[in-house]
C-alpha cells in the first residue's frame, strides 16, 4: 500500500469543464454550427479556453514526446501551414477523440494547469 491519493480522470472529461470532451472537441474543431446543447456564451468560452490552452498543450505534448523518445526533438511545429489541431494531432492523432487523448496525456503526468480559484483563510 502506498498510502497516497490517486486521481483518475475518465476519458470523457476535461478537468473543470461541465460538458463531455466530445462536445468541446466538436465546437473547437469545426467551423460548422455544432450539434451541442449549449448556449452561445458557453461555446464562446470553450473556443476562448481552447485558444489559450492549445499552445500550452502543444508544449506539454512536445515535452512528453521528447521524454518518451517518440520522435526527434527537432520537430518544426512552427510551420505556418500547420493548424493548431494538426500540431496537436502529431501527438494524439487527429481522429475523433483527440481532445480526450491530449487531456489524458497532460493530466496523467500532472501538467494540467489548475484553473479553479479558491482562497482559504485561517479562522481566528
Amino acid at each position: 500500500m502506498c498510502e497516497k491519493i490517486h486521481h483518475e480522470l475518465p476519458d470523457i472529461l476535461v478537468p473543470y469543464k461541465r460538458y463531455v470532451s466530445e462536445s468541446i472537441e466538436e465546437v473547437v474543431s469545426t467551423s460548422n454550427p455544432p450539434h451541442v446543447a449549449a448556449d452561445e456564451s458557453t461555446l464562446y468560452r470553450w473556443k476562448s479556453w481552447f485558444n489559450l490552452w492549445a499552445p500550452y498543450a502543444i508544449g506539454c505534448l512536445t515535452s512528453i514526446g521528447i521524454q518518451l523518445q517518440l520522435e526527434e526533438p527537432a520537430w518544426d511545429l512552427s510551420e505556418p501551414t500547420q493548424t493548431v489541431l494538426q500540431k496537436i494531432g502529431r501527438f494524439v492523432e487527429e481522429s475523433p477523440g483527440w481532445l480526450s487523448r491530449a487531456v489524458r496525456s497532460i493530466s496523467n503526468i500532472h501538467l494540467w494547469v489548475h484553473t479553479r480559484s479558491a482562497f482559504l483563510s485561517k479562522s481566528s
